[in-house]
């Protein structure tokens, strides 16, 4: 089984396209990705503003479009407008899909469920075609009346019509972009409970396989995740259909200690900083992806974290953990120490160190440090470990860490340690 897997990984790197995301390379065109803006406050949409969208300004002069994948707001319609405002000051078409908590409050069924999204924001399934891409996007919350939780992803039948319509004369040569706000994968932890119905799964992949260049585009779970689809979710094509399950631009809804701007660190309970991406398409059908942390002006794309100090000699039990945002179980990531030979790091599915030491400070504090607490730190898709040696000379020593991201390259982060004599 692990064979199989590590291979359909490598199958699927091999149809990445090798341009560096942030070069924008020639004959490239654009496209800003926005995941769960989900303002529940007026304030929280200043910070949508000031924390997203303004560092965005740049990118978007580069873009054709804005794909924003739903919990446009956190249960709050009222606050449609102001996130409106807020996108429009991006200068470019905005599509925006539907989230669970899009959805009126008191829907007695799925029909009616998005009354105000379609005011505020028109159709809640379209396609868009541009000059190198097709972009379709989905409504895929299924609304359950009375039942917990109340909803589940999925499709309707008036959906699937339309998608089968639109595809039939759909040129195959450019990429098409599905996007929506429940991902295509299993997310569930109960036993017997789908996150999104398996049958409905099924019928959207058998239309997507003709088309030999696809990207899924999903949000949700305030995490960030590459899923490789294969024979287990019904997917034939010829290799692994790639799902980009992409971070919250509210982080973890908008919580944590905030900085001297006044904006709430907003780290996602798998390590991500909160943030937006963009998708650069080929005329050709290959892609590159790129994650930019809020108002991160380095672009930093992996975090560590390491002991500051152990004993020289003591048994090597301690390590660096680098969490590569970008990173999935096929990434290659290395470190060395003092400028030594790279070894491989180990890939675990642990929660981020880093995020643990925020939620110790939370415990430890006798009054709140912010609005809300930083969430409770969860097992991360992309982290990895190396463990540090102990032999060293006593003094500090520097630690580098690479990872090599199929679009942007070679990235990198640095730290150091220091070895005392007992």
């Amino acid at each position: 089984m692990r064979a199989r897997w590590c291979a359909a990984l490598l199958v699927a790197a091999a149809a990445f396209s090798p341009l560096h995301a942030e070069e924008g390379a020639t004959g490239a065109q654009r496209f800003l990705v926005i995941g769960d803006p989900q303002p529940k406050s007026t304030a929280d949409v200043d910070y949508f503003l000031r924390d997203i969208i303004e560092p965005a300004m740049p990118l978007a002069k580069q873009s054709a479009a804005a794909i924003v994948l739903g919990d446009i707001v956190d249960d709050e319609p009222a606050l449609y407008p102001g996130v409106k405002a807020a996108t429009k000051r991006l200068g470019i078409p905005m599509l925006f899909a539907p989230g669970n908590h899009d959805v009126d409050a008191g829907a007695q069924s799925d029909a009616d469920s998005l009354r105000s999204f379609r005011k505020a924001f028109g159709d809640d399934t379209f396609l868009r075609k541009y000059d190198n891409a097709n972009v379709l996007v989905l409504d895929d919350v299924v609304v359950l009346p009375g039942q917990t939780p109340g909803y589940v992803g999925g499709l309707r039948e008036d959906q699937f019509a339309k998608i089968q319509r639109w595809l039939k004369d759909l040129p195959r040569d450019k990429l098409l972009v599905v996007g929506a706000h429940i991902p295509f994968f299993d997310t569930s932890t109960v036993q017997g409970k789908e996150s999104f119905r398996a049958v409905d799964r099924e019928r959207l992949f058998a239309l997507l396989q003709p088309f030999p260049h696809v990207l899924l585009l999903s949000a949700h779970t305030h995490n960030q995740r590459h899923y490789f689809h294969g024979e287990k979710e019904s997917w034939k094509g010829a290799a692994p259909l790639h799902e980009y399950n992409v971070g919250a631009a509210c982080g973890a809804f908008w919580s944590g200690v905030a900085d001297a701007a006044g904006i709430p660190d907003a780290t996602m309970s798998d390590g991500t900083p909160n943030g937006y991406a963009t998708l650069d398409v080929q005329r050709d059908g290959t892609y590159a992806l790129a994650w930019y942390p809020a108002r991160d002006a380095a672009g930093t794309q992996i975090a560590l974290h390491a002991p500051k100090v152990l004993r020289r000699d003591a048994y090597p039990a301690f390590g660096v953990y680098a969490n590569v945002f970008m990173g999935h179980a096929g990434t290659r990531v290395e470190y060395r120490i003092d400028d030594g030979d790279w070894m491989p790091m180990r890939r675990v599915v642990e929660p981020d160190p880093r995020l643990l030491a925020e939620n110790a400070r939370d415990d430890a504090a006798d009054t709140l440090r912010g609005f809300d607490r930083s969430p409770e730190a969860t097992p991360s898709t992309h982290l990895w470990r190396g463990t540090l040696p102990t032999k060293l000379a006593a003094g500090e020593h520097t630690v580098e860490v690479r990872a090599f991201d199929e679009w942007r390259g070679e990235a990198t982060a640095k730290t150091t340690y220091r070895l005392e004599a007992r």
